[in-house]
């Protein structure tokens, strides 16, 4: 059996999975029109031991960043100063004082045969929670005005913001560079896929992600590749997740967890009363502060207990590769990520235009 636990809450534990198979493409066309993730295992094994030493290297750069939370002296040394240098050039760093799971942010301008190409150009790294025993953290690469959501607008400077990626963690090839994946995602989507709004993840044991989605204007959907360590999801389609939320806050043998979580009477109404209205529920869900809702999806064994026996559960080991598609706001695959283990495990999550 292997714990869950994230950010100081003990939610349970999940029953070591047996080693699944890969997915015939009718399969994944299948689970994809459908608003389900697909699970590719080890669909990466055969590549990882080329990117090694990319992989040790940015773990080595994690660790030093924990260390010191700063990030630009690192990529002004090798081994990143020089490809870095051939295309990129930094223009200016901001160490987030706004933000506070933010460490540090490189502005980047790009170059082409002595011309600049892309300017906004940005790689910021981020704590991913405020909990001091979560030393998980992120690297981010987009460009322009951070959380403004349309930055599909410019498909120029989306590549170029990939390419710097590409440059800094070249196991990035691993999702790019893949075959299989490609002629995969082609299948799915009719066309040359094209990997954007990149992040590079560094999960730590008590870390993973609550509940959330990634639609954004012009993508797809999200592809995940777990490069070292493991991690436990749960996936699932919007109105299969209200479905779930719905049954638990309805039933009465569950009321007792819902009153610990949610111990004002006021909360207790106001979310059965969220749950009489799938239009209201739809649209709470998708506010900033969503506490009634987040109380149970996140930080409630019982009712992740119900989601793990309804199967919507997914372990990936080193060298597997998650696809999750956000069609809409109404359809889009909600997921929560657990880390497993004792150790950092480093991941890419690439959303696909």
């Amino acid at each position: 059996m292997q714990q869950l636990h994230r950010r100081g809450f003990d939610l349970g534990q999940v029953a070591t999975v047996t080693k699944p198979t890969m997915p015939q493409l009718p399969t994944i066309t299948q689970s994809w029109n459908h608003d389900q993730a697909v699970l590719l295992p080890q669909l990466l094994s055969p590549h990882l031991p080329t990117h090694q030493q990319h992989i040790q290297q940015a773990q080595q750069l994690m660790e030093n960043v924990l260390n010191s939370a700063e990030v630009t002296p690192y990529f002004e040394q090798e081994p990143y100063s020089t490809p870095f240098s051939k295309h990129f050039s930094i223009v200016a760093s901001s160490m987030e004082e706004h933000d506070e799971q933010g460490i540090e942010k490189m502005y980047i301008d790009a170059h082409d045969e002595g011309k600049t190409v892309a300017e906004e150009l940005w790689c910021k790294a981020s704590w991913l929670s405020f909990y001091d025993e979560d030393a998980s953290l992120r690297f981010r690469f987009s460009w322009g005005m951070e959380g403004y959501e349309d930055v599909s607008s410019n498909p120029d400077k989306q590549a170029w913001a990939g390419k710097l990626c590409d440059v800094l963690f070249p196991e990035s090839a691993l999702i790019c560079q893949n075959s299989t994946l490609l002629q995969h995602l082609q299948h799915l989507l009719g066309h040359e896929p094209a990997f954007v709004e990149r992040i590079v993840y560094f999960n730590a044991p008590q870390g993973g992600a609550q509940f959330h989605h990634d639609v954004e204007r012009g993508h797809a959907g999200v592809v995940f590749a777990q490069l070292s360590g493991s991690t436990f999801w749960l996936a699932l389609a919007k109105p299969k997740l209200m479905d779930e939320i719905i049954a638990f806050v309805h039933n009465t043998t569950q009321q007792q967890h819902i009153q610990s979580l949610l111990p004002s009477k006021q909360q207790q109404q106001a979310l059965l009363k969220l749950c009489q209205n799938r239009e209201d529920l739809s649209a709470y869900m998708e506010e900033v502060d969503h506490e009634l809702i987040e109380a149970i999806i996140d930080r409630c064994p019982a009712f992740i207990a119900q989601l793990v026996q309804q199967g919507y559960t997914y372990q990936l080991n080193t060298g597997d590769v998650l696809l999750l598609p956000q069609r809409d706001i109404e359809h889009c695959v909600w997921h929560s990520v657990f880390h497993l283990g004792e150790h950092p495990g480093e991941a890419l999550s690439f959303a696909i235009r």
